[in-house]
């Protein structure tokens, strides 16, 4: 992975981790001074703290990904500690799940008239599961290239003994 690339995708990683950051300030300091009271047509209060907690998944998943960029580019992704950064942003996405399902289940009282939207998000929810799903068989693929670095690694010991 080029400089270029790592330095582009490390900016990318910090402008969203500030963004997170400043979004759960926001919602931290509107919980905490009571400047924004609920009118009774949504539960604004459980909204911004599982958009809190949302904020937390998504910046789980940056720092891991982050550490992840720091292995690919000394050129130690392939190997088992690796697998603690993948499981993080594996974790990261089934947390993110579940506060998407958490909004969904907020949000369905109030779209009774329209049930659609519900089915919607819900879709929403499985699909981002979806993408846990995909990352854990990438991880798999990591799991066999670091196992074939390791064999590579013992069959250029045995040559090396027998020259």
């Amino acid at each position: 992975m080029g400089k270029l690339t790592v330095g582009a995708l490390r900016a990318v990683l910090g402008v969203v981790l500030a963004g997170t950051a400043f979004v759960q300030a926001l919602m931290v300091w509107t919980l905490v001074s009571g400047s924004d009271p609920e009118d009774g047509s949504m539960p604004l209060t459980a909204l911004r703290v599982v958009t809190v907690l949302g904020m937390v998944s998504v910046q789980v998943a940056l720092v891991c990904v982050w550490r992840l960029v720091t292995m690919v580019r000394r050129g130690t992704v392939f190997s088992h500690a690796a697998f603690r950064y993948v499981d993080g942003v594996i974790g990261a996405i089934v947390a993110a799940a579940l506060v998407w399902f958490s909004v969904t289940a907020i949000n369905a009282p109030g779209q009774r008239e329209d049930p659609g939207v519900t089915v919607i998000m819900g879709g929403v929810g499985v699909a981002i599961l979806g993408v846990a799903l995909i990352v854990l068989v990438l991880r798999m693929l990591l799991a066999q290239a670091v196992a074939r670095d390791a064999e590579a690694t013992q069959m250029r010991a045995e040559l090396d003994e027998v020259i």
